[in-house]
């Protein structure tokens, strides 16, 4: 199955950006995922091209015109509709959290619609007349939904069959189903002892060395459990 992203965007140009490297744009070249960014500025009518208007009711800044994101959205090779059967999403601060459990039910879908914002948003009689899910990347602002997508775009890329290399990676990482969805343990590699540059001598743990692989696995269980309770509290189903 390959994975199709349908992007709406005032600047196409910044796609595939980091997402054309490493793994991700590996992946691109054999096909695994696509991308087609719309500008949605090529939908706007007049010299200036304009796609935003100053908002109802007063206030600073300008929204993105609903007419004109329509257009945009309705020139994609597959009418869309209310009931269109695949995600329409659109990256705001004030959508739902985007979790790592949305992100693998993301991944399994041929094609994914984004809408990128910018300046104070979108009208929001697009979202409602075409029901986008809206998604958060974070509480915090930032210039536009561009970022934002490229990181959902990029979460969900490397979920795809033969994108990683190891296939039991995704099974060992923070959030997974395997882990109880607690914060992946600390990991090591050589040298052994470690003289760092502030004087200090840091050594690898001495179980991580044992060969007894039930130890090694308790050991990283316990550190998820304890790195968890210290930094996200709130993943934990019995905080206590």
């Amino acid at each position: 199955m390959t994975l199709h992203f349908n992007i709406l965007t005032l600047f196409p140009d910044m796609f595939p950006g980091p997402l054309g490297q490493s793994l991700s744009g590996k992946a691109l070249e054999r096909g695994d995922w696509s991308y087609n960014a719309l500008n949605i500025r090529d939908f706007a009518q007049g010299v200036h091209k304009c796609v935003d208007d100053t908002p109802y009711g007063g206030g600073a800044g300008m929204v993105m015109r609903a007419d004109i994101i329509e257009k945009a959205l309705l020139s994609l090779n597959n009418p869309l509709v209310p009931s269109s059967p695949h995600p329409l999403i659109y990256l705001s601060p004030r959508g739902r959290p985007l979790t790592q459990a949305r992100v693998q039910d993301l991944s399994r879908t041929p094609e994914i619609t984004l809408l990128c914002g910018r300046y104070e948003g979108v009208d929001q009689r697009i979202l409602d007349a075409y029901d986008f899910e809206e998604i958060s990347i974070g509480d915090y602002v930032l210039s536009g939904g561009e970022p934002a997508a490229l990181i959902l775009m990029d979460a969900c890329i490397r979920l795809l069959p033969g994108v990683m290399g190891n296939a039991e990676t995704p099974s060992e990482e923070s959030f997974a189903d395997a882990t109880g969805g607690l914060l992946e343990y600390p990991h090591y590699t050589r040298p052994d002892q470690w003289d760092a540059a502030n004087g200090q001598t840091y050594s690898v743990p001495d179980i991580l060395k044992s060969g007894d692989h039930a130890k090694i696995k308790a050991w990283r269980g316990e550190q998820s459990l304890a790195l968890t309770k210290e930094r996200r509290p709130d993943l934990l189903k019995n905080p206590a």
